[in-house]
């Protein structure tokens, strides 16, 4: 469980800092406290995503893996990033990831700081 929390604060961080960075990654809300329940909603939802729909779509690509020696993996977390932006917003939460390029960029800069957050934080269970 302490896991599960870590990774989740870890990628509520990530999300946190993308926002910040990019222009076209917005996260709104009415004030701090609900920016803050919103961005852990995401973080819960795009660590869904990345739990049930990434495993599958890696298999299935597996060949392009190989073949371009695993950049393909940008483009994947950019697709998991788009996907969240849409289950966002349909389940109404104010987050959304305008444009492919920016989803690029935004999974790329997800990866580094969640990757730098989970050596930080303890992840015993």
């Amino acid at each position: 469980m302490k896991n599960f929390v870590v990774k989740t604060i870890a990628n509520a961080g990530a999300l946190a800092v993308a926002i910040w960075l990019l222009q076209d990654i917005t996260l709104t809300g009415d004030n701090t406290g609900r920016k803050v329940l919103t961005l852990i909603v995401v973080a819960l939802l795009f660590g869904l995503v990345n739990f049930i729909v990434k495993p599958v779509v890696k298999l299935l690509t597996l060949p392009l893996f190989i073949l371009t020696l695993g950049l393909i993996t940008l483009v994947v977390n950019a697709l998991m990033l788009m996907l969240t932006s849409w289950l966002a917003g349909v389940i109404d939460v104010n987050f959304h990831v305008e444009g492919f390029w920016t989803a690029v960029l935004g999974g790329l800069i997800i990866s580094v700081v969640s990757w730098a957050l989970n050596v930080v934080l303890p992840d015993e269970d």
